[in-house]
């Protein structure tokens, strides 16, 4: 079985404490975005079931040990409360770019459980598949909604909010620069704001810009000032609203329909995917 899992961006991000169990309260919107990893994951055939997971990946580096893979973890979740799930092949094609704060893990392994509960004919209900995304990680249930939503937690509690972006174009940008979330978080004083981005959300986009603000950009632009330039870049072209995705390091921009975003010549040495 196949599917194509997508990518996300966060229209503002709030860490509003640090919570007793070591996670962060958070409040964003989680927006999907269009742009997909590919998944495959068949039961291996007899006679090659020296392995319950066979991982192989294609497209862009996976770093790390393959049992860190959010896929092999989900294989692993669900066959500890489903021992008739028999061995699997998983082939990851990866175009999502990694640590660049759009979620491309997270929807891979949410993909994963999704699939999982078909080939093996599990009959999990979305909120028992979200129960088990919320174990894989905290962006993970999301994807297993994967419609624009308001969410708050540590991003696990979600309501699905009316937006539609379709009106506008979206330059999406991944500077190459890896970012760390634990850093990310590290530096963030979190706190309580006076406006929450569930009412910001509503209001016109022209009011984003001044408003919606995602918390880890004041960090990660100190850190890698190149990717302020950026941020101002897409203003400076017509940008509605632009702002970092997560912890970073991509950034995005809102145009008029229509509108195509062209990097100024300031960023002729700068490694950027525009996607």
């Amino acid at each position: 079985m196949i599917q194509f899992p997508n990518c996300k961006i966060n229209l503002g991000l709030s860490i509003l404490e640090k919570r007793k169990d070591g996670f962060h309260a958070l409040e964003t919107v989680f927006y999907p975005v269009t742009l997909n990893d590919i998944l495959e994951i068949t039961k291996t055939i007899n006679g090659q079931q020296n392995a319950l997971v066979q991982f192989e990946s294609s497209g862009n580096p996976i770093p790390g040990d393959v049992s860190s893979n959010l896929c092999v973890k989900a294989y692993h979740l669900l066959k500890t409360d489903f021992p008739q799930i028999t061995p699997v092949t998983i082939h990851l094609h990866k175009k999502i770019p990694i640590g660049a704060g759009l979620g491309g893990g997270s929807s891979d392994g949410a993909a994963a459980l999704s699939i999982l509960n078909d080939l093996f004919q599990l009959k999990l209900s979305s909120t028992q598949l979200i129960q088990y995304a919320a174990q894989l990680g905290s962006d993970c249930p999301f994807f297993i909604l994967n419609e624009a939503c308001h969410a708050t937690g540590r991003g696990e509690i979600m309501q699905p909010i009316s937006i539609n972006l379709s009106n506008y174009t979206m330059a999406l940008i991944h500077p190459n620069i890896p970012i760390s979330t634990g850093w990310a978080f590290q530096q963030i004083t979190p706190a309580i704001k006076e406006k929450t981005i569930a009412s910001i959300i509503q209001q016109p986009i022209a009011t984003w810009k001044n408003e919606l603000i995602n918390d880890f950009e004041k960090p990660v632009f100190e850190a890698h000032p190149s990717l302020a330039l950026i941020k101002n870049d897409l203003y400076e072209q017509g940008a509605i609203y632009a702002s970092l995705s997560g912890s970073g390091s991509s950034l995005f921009g809102l145009f008029p329909k229509g509108t195509v975003f062209n990097p100024s010549s300031a960023f002729d040495k700068l490694k950027m995917d525009i996607i």
